[in-house]
C-alpha cells in the first residue's frame, strides 16, 4: 500500500516524463498539463536511456524539485529476447545513476502485474512475484534497482503494477481489446484463443494516468497494483466489441498453445489510497476508445 507523504495534494514544481512518446506517456502527459503541472516529456529522440551518456544528459535535466514519471521501456512486440532485456535493464540503471547524483523529489515507475507469479489467481501487492517472461524479469529487477536508489538518497518512489491495458492509440498489438477493436475494423474478424474463456482485469490507461497524477500530487511512496477488480473474459471483450463495430464482425477461434488461466485483483490497497477514486467501467472504456479509434481514422 502506498504512503502519502502529503496528505493534501500539492501539484509538483515540475514533472519530467521519461519515455514521451509512449503509449501510456501521452496520457499521463495531458493528465498532468489539464491539471496545470509544468511537464518536460523526454523521448528517446531527446535522451537515449540505453546509452551511457543519458547518465550525464539526465544530471543535466534534472532539478531537485523535479517529480520524475519514469514509463520508458521496450515492450514485448519490440523483443521477447534477453538483448531487449539487458536493454531495458540499462534503462534503468542509467536512470538510477542520474538520480543519484541530482536526488529529486519524486520517482513514480510504471512496472506491470507481468511479475507475479502465473498461478496467482487473486493478486495483491504482497503477492509471489516470481515472473515467467522476460517481461515480467525486467520490470521486478528496475523495481528493485529504483527502489534500492531510493532508499539510499531518501526520495519517495511509487511503484504502480498495472494490469492490462487498452485505449486509443496503442500500438503493441496486444491480445485482447486493443487488438480486437482493430481487426475488427480493419477485417472485420477478431481471432480468440481456444474460446476465450480467460478472464483478465482490463484498465483504461486514462485510469492509469490519472493515478499516476494522483500519486505524483501526493508524493506517494510505496507499491500499488492498478487493476479495476473486475475482470472479464476475452470472449466477453470480444462480444462487446463486436456490438460497438457491427454484427458482421465475425469472430473466430485458433487452437490455445497455453492451458487457460484466470486473474483477477484484490484492490483493496487502491481503495484505501485513494478513497475518491473510480475506475471505468470496461463497457464504458471500451466505447469511448471505439469512439476515439473511428474518429481518428475518418478524420
Amino acid at each position: 500500500m502506498l504512503k502519502h507523504q502529503n496528505e493534501t495534494p500539492v501539484t509538483p514544481n515540475r514533472c519530467v516524463v521519461l519515455g514521451a512518446h509512449g503509449f501510456v506517456a501521452r496520457y499521463v502527459i495531458n493528465a498532468l498539463r489539464d491539471g496545470g503541472s509544468s511537464v518536460l516529456a523526454l523521448s528517446s529522440t531527446d535522451v537515449d536511456l540505453c546509452q551511457p551518456e543519458s547518465v550525464d544528459q539526465l544530471q543535466e535535466i534534472f532539478r531537485s524539485d523535479d517529480s520524475v514519471v519514469f514509463v520508458s521501456a521496450l515492450t514485448p512486440d519490440k523483443g521477447r529476447d534477453i538483448r531487449t532485456l539487458m536493454r531495458n535493464l540499462s534503462m534503468a540503471e542509467h536512470v538510477c545513476a542520474a538520480v543519484s547524483a541530482v536526488p529529486c523529489s519524486h520517482l513514480v515507475y510504471v512496472s506491470s502485474d507481468a511479475v507475479y507469479r502465473d498461478d496467482v489467481v487473486l493478486v495483491r501487492e504482497t503477492s509471489c512475484c516470481d515472473p515467467s517472461s522476460f517481461h515480467g524479469v525486467m520490470h521486478l529487477a528496475r523495481e528493485r534497482m529504483l527502489q534500492k536508489t531510493a532508499q539510499d538518497i531518501g526520495m519517495p518512489l511509487a511503484v504502480l503494477r498495472s494490469s492490462l491495458l487498452y485505449g486509443a492509440g496503442d500500438t503493441h498489438n496486444g491480445y485482447g481489446p486493443n487488438r480486437f477493436l482493430k481487426t475488427a475494423l480493419d477485417s472485420r474478424a477478431i481471432t480468440l484463443f481456444g474460446g476465450g474463456e480467460e478472464t483478465r482485469d482490463h484498465v483504461w490507461v486514462g485510469d492509469l494516468a490519472a493515478l499516476i497524477k494522483s500519486c505524483l500530487t501526493h508524493r506517494s511512496d510505496g507499491t500499488l497494483n492498478v487493476a479495476t477488480g473486475q475482470s472479464v473474459s476475452f470472449y466477453d471483450v470480444a462480444q462487446m466489441v463486436v456490438t460497438l463495430v457491427g454484427n458482421d464482425v465475425r469472430i473466430e477461434q485458433k487452437p490455445r498453445g497455453t492451458a487457460i488461466s484466470h486473474r483477477n485483483f484484490d484492490i483493496t490497497a487502491c481503495l484505501k489510497s485513494f478513497p475518491s477514486f473510480q475506475y471505468a467501467a470496461f463497457e464504458d472504456g471500451i466505447a469511448q476508445t471505439h469512439q476515439v479509434v473511428v474518429r481518428t481514422t475518418t478524420s
